[in-house]
């Protein structure tokens, strides 16, 4: 994914396309005393509007860096977000929540996607 800032994704389980804005990222010890990075983004499609935070947690972050010698960015963390956010919107997964924490395992699939 070479623009995570702004994208399209879907269609969703109900026919819909979704354009997608990064709105923000920032670590959410203060925010919600936990250790992650929060990813928030904004979905458009047509007159509907939602905001989706994806949770990636710190500690899988750091071990991913580590096994996969990239560096721990902002960049890269954003990227990880939005094509999980991309999966969920595709899939239906969790999309009824505001906000998803992604798995160890998801992030693995994510970055190696990133690699190719």
């Amino acid at each position: 994914m070479e623009n995570f800032r702004e994208f399209e994704a879907g269609p969703d389980p109900f026919g819909r396309r979704w354009r997608v804005q990064f709105k923000w990222l920032q670590t959410a010890i203060a925010l919600r005393h936990s250790d992650s990075v929060d990813v928030k983004f904004r979905l458009l499609s047509g007159q509907e509007s939602e905001e989706k935070v994806i949770a990636l947690m710190h500690p899988d972050l750091l071990d991913l860096s580590a096994k996969s010698g990239r560096p721990l960015t902002d960049p890269w963390c954003s990227r990880l977000a939005a094509l999980h956010l991309k999966h969920m919107i595709e899939t239906g997964e969790d999309i009824e929540k505001d906000l998803v924490t992604v798995g160890r395992d998801q992030l693995a699939e994510y970055n190696l996607s990133l690699s190719k």
